[in-house]
């Protein structure tokens, strides 16, 4: 069935699935190294997308104007019956359009690239016989849109099979038909939520919305993209009638209000595809995408695009890695938050995973949170509950030791404590197989000082897992003193193979995130301290771009465990990190936050409000130091400083390492292109100063060696 798409069918080489000789062996004549065609007996041609020496299959010039002469020369075939679209490449449809593209383009050269695109899947729309999408791995962004361009849908029950338009986390709009196909294939209040949220859909989900015709598994795609061929091109899809535009415009005013006031306005491309989804439901196809064309060129010329682009870019990078042995079997030693998170994770990405603690009772409560994060991805659309299930399957849960010859990879997320983990991982390592690696889950601690206590310690590693562990994209690598570059390798290819974004730092206390994360947060209890309600810093910092303002963090964290990081820095970096005196009081008191109900905040259910408890000696606000600008100003500028003296010292590799890790670690706000990059919009000389400033009053805030170089010679950090 699908073994047919082999990449063994080269370019040009059509051939018959039979020898009845109705079909010519060569009526095209026309090669391409990008798109394979095979004529079938029954009639139909299939056009296997694969991108020689990629992983993964893009929609450039080069390719679209492949697609084009294939289409083009095909409805010209009089035996052609139907068309069939498919991919050889084993996790990914089609990626979309080139990134790197994009972000070199003129604003010539994008027009021309938007328009081909449009051209070519309208000749693929308007295609004389039936058409089908044959879906296996991602189609995401112009692979989604091409396969709304067909007259079917089909897609495998993979779990790498997903769907969506990503577009707007780029700061731009679906430009090849997506805003215009989109809501009068699914509707307009599921096209808002897929484009505004641009989050990718399971095979299962698609086929709920109405996105897909049917799903099926892998070897059964091709018979099922045959019958939909012989079911004949389905009637036109009227656009919206006239009566309902009221409403559709009334539903695009209030997504407009709600992702405005959700982001304060700092991502103009949601707004534009609410209002653009909108008004191309009710115009003719030309229209509509001329107004996509429109919208997206000039979202593309904005800060906010080429920042958002920039970041995609450098996650890109940072995914990477060498090639390694596959990760099957993994022992996770810790059974709480961490540990649960971490077991989950690995076993819903087909690894075995032993899940241990000291007794039952920590180990079933383990399990219990596995249990629930896929219960709530099974409620999301994220995966199957059959896939639920199989993924707890592969959670054995243990309170014993066992020998672990066969464990590819320990992974410890026991207590923060450097002498309970060198307890933990210097008696598993004399346990361990000869290939196995330890990994420790420390958030701060120094992983030289965890593998001094084992008996490989270049087999150790630090691996800085982010809670939740599955909503967070990144695991920072950290590399011991000892940690050899097979250790790393391996760490990286399988942090990348699991689905996150792996960033290589220095061992060095609080690694990257935590190292810039810790003043920032700070700084907010002693604005507190000095004066400034945590509601007004907390509103200031989530204006600023921040998901959730510093305060409010801080109790989703933990007071108790923000502590214990701050006194680690702190000991390490000196007075500029010196905790405040309320957060060790907060801890005496059991104030740790949302999970004790109170903190700096009381916390009911979702709502939370400051606790009176938390800042009782606070001055009166002094209103003309401490407004929204100051406050962002003052604590962005310690994020930039921190960020600047890990590039300096070389815990992270350069700039962008510190950019992307932030942005993905903490949240920094993306649309800004993360602490480094808002140092280059600002102005060396500029931030030296205010930072001058600062340290008048508060040496915490003297700036770093680096920024005062770059200063001096007026130079960026980032080459241009």
């Amino acid at each position: 069935m699908i073994a047919t798409l082999s990449p063994s069918s080269r370019a040009g080489n059509d051939r018959t699935a039979s020898g009845t000789g109705l079909v010519p062996a060569s009526p095209v004549g026309f090669e391409s190294d990008r798109i394979h065609r095979q004529w079938l007996g029954d009639g139909t041609v299939v056009l296997t997308f694969d991108r020689p020496q990629s992983p993964a299959n893009i929609l450039d010039a080069a390719t679209l104007g492949d697609l084009r002469l294939h289409l083009q020369r095909l409805g010209q075939q009089p035996f052609l019956h139907g068309l069939v679209l498919a991919s050889t490449k084993p996790e990914i449809y089609i990626a979309g359009a080139d990134l790197n593209a994009l972000v070199r383009a003129t604003p010539e050269e994008l027009g021309s690239l938007v328009s081909l695109g449009q051209e070519v899947f309208n000749t693929l729309a308007d295609f004389p016989a039936p058409t089908v999408a044959a879906l296996h791995g991602a189609a995401l962004g112009g692979g989604l849109e091409l396969a709304l361009a067909c007259d079917y849908r089909v897609a495998s029950d993979a779990p790498c099979t997903r769907l969506g338009l990503p577009e707007t986390a780029l700061g731009i709009v679906p430009a090849w038909g997506g805003c215009t196909r989109l809501p009068r294939l699914v509707g307009l209040s599921r096209s808002l939520d897929l484009v505004l949220k641009g989050s990718p859909v399971t095979a299962a989900r698609a086929l709920q919305l109405g996105l897909v015709d049917a799903v099926v598994p892998r070897e059964h795609l091709l018979a099922q993209a045959r019958l939909c061929i012989a079911s004949g091109k389905p009637a036109p899809r009227a656009s919206a009638h006239w009566l309902l535009r009221p409403l559709a415009t009334a539903r695009a005013w209030w997504a407009c209000r709600r992702v405005r006031a959700s982001t304060f306005g700092n991502y103009p491309a949601l707004p534009a595809a609410a209002r653009l989804i909108t008004r191309n439901l009710h115009l003719p196809r030309d229209a509509a995408l001329a107004a996509e064309r429109e919208t997206v060129l000039a979202l593309a010329q904005t800060d906010v695009a080429a920042h958002l682009l920039r970041l995609a870019l450098l996650r890109e990078r940072a995914r990477k890695v060498a090639p390694a042995p596959p990760l099957r079997h993994a022992l996770v030693v810790g059974a709480g938050v961490m540990g649960a998170g971490i077991a989950q994770w690995l076993a819903a990405r087909g690894v075995w995973v032993q899940l241990r603690d000291v007794d039952t009772g920590r180990v079933a409560a383990g399990l219990g949170r596995a249990g629930s994060i896929f219960e709530r991805s099974v409620r999301r659309g994220e995966c199957t509950a059959l896939e639920a299930r199989d993924g707890m399957d592969r959670i054995t849960p243990s309170t014993s030791e066992t020998p672990l010859r066969g464990v590819d990879l320990v992974v410890e997320a026991v207590a923060e404590s450097l002498a309970v983990k060198q307890e933990v991982l210097g008696r598993i390592s004399r346990l361990a197989g000869p290939a196995t690696i330890l990994a420790t889950n420390t958030s701060a601690l120094s992983i030289t000082a965890v593998a001094d206590a084992t008996v490989f310690p270049e087999r150790v590693v630090g691996l800085h897992f982010f809670n939740p562990v599955h909503r967070m994209p990144l695991v920072e690598v950290a590399r011991g003193r000892a940690t050899n570059d097979a250790t790393i390798a391996r760490a990286a290819h399988w942090v990348r193979a699991l689905g996150k974004v792996p960033v290589l730092v220095k061992d060095h206390p609080g690694f990257l995130v935590n190292r810039i994360l810790m003043p920032y947060l700070l700084e907010a209890v002693w604005l507190c301290e000095q004066g400034a309600s945590p509601e007004f810093v907390d509103r200031a910092m989530r204006q600023f771009g921040m998901p959730t303002g510093p305060l409010r963090l801080l109790d989703e964290v933990g007071v108790d465990v923000a502590l214990h990081v701050a006194d680690t820095l702190s000991a390490a970096l000196g007075e500029r990190l010196a905790v405040p005196e309320p957060l060790r009081r907060l801890a005496a008191a059991g104030d740790l936050g949302h999970k004790s109900g109170r903190g700096i905040y009381v916390h009911r259910g979702d709502t939370a409000v400051p606790s009176p408890h938390a800042f009782p000696r606070r001055a009166p606000r002094a209103a003309p130091a401490l407004t929204v600008g100051a406050v962002q100003s003052r604590l962005a500028l310690l994020m930039i400083n921190e960020a600047a003296r890990c590039v300096e010292e070389g815990v992270a590799r350069d700039a962008d390492d510190a950019d992307l890790a932030m942005v993905l670690g903490a949240g920094f706000a993306p649309f800004r292109g993360g602490p480094l990059r808002l140092l280059d919009a600002w102005g060396a000389r500029r931030v030296v100063e205010e930072l001058g400033a600062l340290a008048e009053t508060h040496p915490r805030f003297a700036p770093c060696a680096l920024l005062q170089h770059l200063s001096a010679i007026g130079a960026t950090i980032h080459p241009k």
